[in-house]
């Protein structure tokens, strides 16, 4: 090792051009931000989405569709996995904290009961909604469609 192989450590030793500190400094008058326009002004931020003035992306596609903003989602839960739930926990009422119990939906979720797969025993469904053919095979073993 030599005097002159000697280099301060990375990081410790700032650029010896100082921003906008006067014409002497070699960096003074527009201070690296070239002439006029927005960028050389203080306080500019690109918009997202900006494009040089061209007509942004999101305003050249058109729109299209509806989105009704009083839609209510419901979870689907089929008749087969209530009777799975039955059996495997021998209960005759089935409600929608039976449900979230069991790790098929979330406190906050609506359920909609469908008539997918078969109904053995009898049971007493209460859930936010039911389809026709879910009603129907509930009432036709003797259970009760309890809409809450």
């Amino acid at each position: 090792m030599n005097l002159n192989n000697l280099t301060p450590a990375a990081g410790s030793v700032k650029s010896s051009k100082r921003i906008g500190r006067g014409p002497g400094s070699g960096k003074g008058g527009t201070s690296t931000r070239g002439h006029k326009g927005a960028k050389s002004r203080s306080g500019y931020s690109r918009k997202i989405g900006f494009e040089g003035g061209q007509m942004p992306l999101q305003r050249r596609l058109p729109k299209f569709g509806f989105k009704n903003m009083n839609r209510i989602e419901y979870k689907p839960i089929n008749l087969a996995t209530l009777q799975e739930l039955a059996d495997k926990l021998s209960i005759d009422t089935i409600n929608v904290d039976t449900l979230v119990n069991a790790g098929f939906l979330s406190k906050n979720n609506k359920v909609k009961i469908l008539g997918n797969g078969e109904l053995k025993s009898k049971l007493l469904v209460e859930a936010h909604a039911f389809s026709n053919s879910a009603k129907a095979a509930i009432e036709a073993l003797g259970g009760e469609a309890k809409t809450l």
